[in-house]
């Protein structure tokens, strides 16, 4: 089957699109002929080397979900899970292939009506925003900033903070087109990436969902208005610097609070529960996913030049 790895760490030429041999499911798995591959940002953080610390090597096959249809079942797993649509978690490898492993626990039934495109549009980035919302402790009537809010996590957070009641859902983008598309999904004030914007902006925040952090991040903290919470879902632009503790500090008397938020640390059981509530609200139509571009499989290398570039609003899914 093709599959992409990473040959050599670095830039997006670095992906190699190769020949492997199909996996088999172990014990508790299945194995999937995938019909869509979700391509996220923590794809080019690994691709980069960044982790490479963590243990991620030259060689490493990219992906994290997709949705297919499954072929094959491990030991100890039900066979009635042979030809049922899913979404799948891979893990942080596997997904970039013609055909992919996951766990048991990490599949869900598509309802019919969702697209598999849609599927890992919303998967993975649809569980973060709901519970970023809740690490942030955010009730109706608060202000949010969603910082880098043009991608998956972005957009579903926005969506949900105006659902939730928010008195201001403020975002942080690039350009005035991007703007009014996060406009029409729910934003009611649009800032650029420093944060700035016209007179009738917030000065701060109740709560910041920030999926970039970077040299910036302290700038943000900033923002917060007494009790504020700052999570940090992602870092995309990079590690905030390393005395950005400093600025909490320096705002001792506002009581603010900073977090970091993986959807690791969910019960399984919790993610899948509120990832089939959005499947379905999303096949209803009534919560929306934005795909930027499908590409074929192999020119995975192509999606990830998109994403450096910053030119991604939404998600890039790859198809086999």
């Amino acid at each position: 089957m093709k599959a992409v790895v990473i040959r050599t760490f670095g830039d997006p030429d670095g992906l190699e699109v190769v020949d492997v041999p199909a996996p088999d499911p172990a014990p508790g798995q299945v194995r999937i002929a995938t019909e869509a591959v979700g391509v996220g940002g923590v794809d080019a953080v690994i691709r980069r080397g960044t982790l490479a610390a963590h243990g991620f090597r030259e060689g490493h096959l990219l992906g994290s979900e997709v949705a297919g249809t499954v072929t094959a079942v491990g030991d100890g797993v039900d066979a009635s899970w042979i030809g049922q649509r899913v979404w799948a978690f891979t893990g942080l490898s596997g997904g970039y292939a013609e055909q992919a492993v996951a766990a048991v626990e990490d599949i869900l039934v598509l309802p019919d009506d969702l697209t598999g495109t849609d599927a890992v549009t919303l998967g993975g980035s649809g569980v973060v925003a709901h519970f970023a919302l809740d690490r942030a402790r955010f009730t109706p009537g608060e202000s949010v900033l969603v910082r880098g809010a043009a991608g998956s996590i972005g957009i579903t957070a926005v969506q949900l903070a105006a659902r939730r009641g928010a008195s201001a859902v403020a975002v942080t983008t690039s350009s005035t087109a991007r703007g009014a598309r996060l406009r029409d999904l729910g934003a009611t004030h649009v800032l650029d990436r420093s944060g700035e914007g016209g007179p009738d902006a917030p000065t701060g925040f109740d709560a910041v969902i920030d999926m970039i952090s970077g040299p910036q991040l302290p700038l943000f903290i900033d923002r917060l208005n007494p009790n504020g919470r700052y999570v940090a879902v992602g870092v995309v632009g990079g590690q905030p610097p390393t005395d950005f503790g400093m600025r909490l500090m320096d705002g001792f008397r506002k009581s603010l609070s900073f977090t970091t938020f993986s959807s690791d640390t969910v019960p399984v059981p919790d993610r899948q529960a509120v990832r089939s509530s959005q499947f379905t609200e999303a096949a209803h139509g009534d919560l929306r996913t934005v795909v930027h571009e499908v590409f074929p499989l192999d020119r995975a290398a192509r999606a990830h030049h998109a994403m450096d570039a910053g030119e991604v609003f939404g998600r890039i899914v790859l198809t086999p």
